[in-house]
């Protein structure tokens, strides 16, 4: 048998599986908010928006009511779902309201799940969570260009437990800031 043909569909299988999980892998921060700190708020290798952090007053998209709100980056679903929970509805409303005021605000939508099912599953049940979050937001007024929906499935979990307080924390939906690039100038030439 021709050892060879076999090795082609395995290495074009775990290519297309790997395919969507280029991004770097998110991290716990602290977001400084006008009260005082918010810990496990997180980020990824997009950065982070510093005007959601501003100390003091608010500023645009950001008030006092929905600041709470910002600060939680992580929404969380149930065994095999999509659907995005009553509980999240306020942290979802106060980013859509936050991105919808500020137009140059990016966001990667990130889904996660628990290490229950196949790869391939949970890479589909990821986006679909990343694609929920993402629909919420449009429905409140945020431009689809703002977001991007990512899945690294069950291969990013924040507990490496086998029980369900474990599962529970890894089937989630992380909402990652992308870092404005500054306005570039062009020096005189004189």
């Amino acid at each position: 048998m021709n050892y060879k043909l076999l090795i082609l569909p395995i290495l074009a299988g775990s290519l297309i599986a790997t395919g969507c999980a280029n991004r770097k892998p998110a991290t716990n921060t602290t977001v400084t908010n006008g009260t005082g700190s918010v810990s496990g708020a997180t980020t990824s290798g997009l950065g982070t928006d510093s005007s959601i952090s501003a100390q003091g007053g608010s500023t645009l998209g950001v008030t006092d009511a929905n600041r709470p709100f910002l600060a939680k980056r992580v929404v969380h679903f149930d065994y095999d779902s999509s659907d995005v929970s009553n509980e999240d509805y306020q942290t979802l409303q106060a980013h859509a309201q936050y991105l919808s005021a500020n137009a140059n605000s990016k966001v990667a939508l990130v889904g996660h799940t628990d290490e229950r099912g196949t790869r391939e599953y949970n890479m589909a049940l990821g986006e679909r969570r990343a694609k929920a979050v993402e629909s919420f937001l449009t429905s409140y007024g945020v431009r689809a260009d703002q977001l991007e929906a990512v899945s690294y499935g069950k291969e990013q979990p924040v507990n490496a437990g086998h029980n369900e307080a474990a599962w529970s924390e890894n089937r989630r939906v992380e909402i990652n800031y992308e870092a404005v690039p500054p306005i570039l100038t062009v020096p005189n030439s004189r």
